[in-house]
Order: C-alpha cells, then sequence, then structure tokens
C-alpha cells in the first residue's frame, strides 16, 4: 500500500502521534553528546582558574602590605610569574635576620589558599657565607605546588643563583621536593648576600635555627 493510502486508512490524527515521538527521540540523540563534551571542558577550565593565584591577586596582596615602599614590586613578581608561573598559595608575615659570616632568620605569617584555607606557619634557619648586616623586614612568599600548609613543614635551602633585587625589593627562591617558595622583601629586609643555608617552616614557633 502507498503511504497516501496509509495515511488515509489510519488518518492524519494518527500519523501525527506516531511521528512526534520519533522525531523527538531523535532530536535527544544528536544533541546529548554534544552537551556532555561542552560541560567537561568547562569544568576543566573552572578548576584550574580557581586553583592559583593571578598577577593581579598578588599585587594587590602585596601593595596592601608593604604600603608605599612597593616601588620595585610589581617588578619583582613579574619576574617571580615569568619564571614560576601562578602560585597556588601565599604567605604574609615579619622576620628578623642577622649576620656576620654566619646568620640567624627567624619569621612568622600566615599562608593563604585560594580555596580559603588559611593558618599561622613560622619559619627558622641559619645560612654561612659572604654576608653581612641585620634587618627587621615584612616577607610576602609565594607558593607554588602545594595544596596543603603541611607540604611546607620540611627545610627549604635556597636555589643557586636565584637572587634577585630591583628597586630595594629582593627575591630569592627555595625549594624542597617539588615544592617552591619564592619569599619577596623590601627595604632592608632585602638582605641578598652569597650565602648558602636554608629555612625550616613548622606550625608552631621553635627557636632552634637546625
Amino acid at each position: 500500500m502507498e503511504l497516501s493510502g496509509l495515511a488515509e486508512a489510519m488518518g492524519t490524527g494518527m500519523m501525527k502521534k506516531l511521528i512526534a515521538p520519533l522525531g523527538l527521540g531523535l532530536a535527544l540523540a544528536i544533541s546529548q553528546p554534544v552537551f556532555a563534551q561542552t560541560t567537561g571542558s568547562v569544568s576543566k577550565s573552572e578548576q584550574t582558574s580557581s586553583a592559583t593565584y593571578t598577577n593581579e591577586e598578588v599585587l594587590a596582596v602585596g601593595h596592601q602590605f608593604f604600603g608605599k615602599t612597593t616601588r620595585g614590586l610589581a617588578k619583582a613578581v613579574e619576574y617571580v610569574f615569568q619564571r614560576e608561573g601562578e602560585p597556588t598559595a601565599y604567605i604574609v608575615g615579619e622576620e628578623g635576620a642577622a649576620a656576620f659570616i654566619g646568620g640567624l632568620r627567624y619569621g612568622e605569617g600566615t599562608i593563604y589558599y585560594k580555596d580559603g584555607t588559611k593558618q599561622r606557619i613560622y619559619w627558622q634557619g641559619p645560612s654561612v657565607g659572604f654576608d653581612f648586616g641585620g634587618n627587621g623586614s615584612r616577607s610576602l612568599v609565594l607558593v607554588y605546588n602545594s595544596t596543603t600548609p603541611s607540604d611546607l613543614y620540611d627545610r627549604f635551602a635556597g636555589v643557586e643563583g636565584s637572587a634577585y633585587m630591583i628597586g630595594g625589593v629582593g627575591v630569592n627562591f627555595q625549594r624542597h621536593d617539588d615544592v617552591i617558595l619564592a619569599p619577596i622583601r623590601t627595604g632592608v629586609g632585602a638582605r641578598l648576600g652569597a650565602n648558602v643555608g636554608y629555612l625550616k617552616y613548622s606550625k608552631r614557633p621553635n627557636w632552634n635555627p637546625f
């Protein structure tokens, strides 16, 4: 029987009832894979951007923390970002240090993560080398490859040849396994001698630098 004859036999209303569900099912089958692929791509992008701090966010913290003594802060932060990228956390704190051939440094501050986690943290350590002077300073430390404060509870050695200073702002790099720290200090705190040593980070204050 031809389609025209079939339509006449069944009636126009009956044909519409059969065709409508088929059309709806076909539309869902075509659209579903595209929807799933798009959703996965957006989620991955949002997760990456929410796990690190941008250059603008770090500069805002630095200007608020250091006040007016930040002439070289933007260039120092730019240097760290070019070398290591966006940090997963940062520390703001204060420290005191002194050296005459051998030196000691003590500090304390708060570490902040992008997910809202924050915690007090302390550091202390020795250094030896051609490094003279004393200072008390504020310190902004950019933290890389860390998701929890416990990642920092160890000794971090200075990276050889990593000292950088511009406009009264000093930067050096420290490393332990995959975790990298970039302390940024201003004014008299930027005491960057040719020294070797380490800083030991801990959850509680400790007067023993070793």
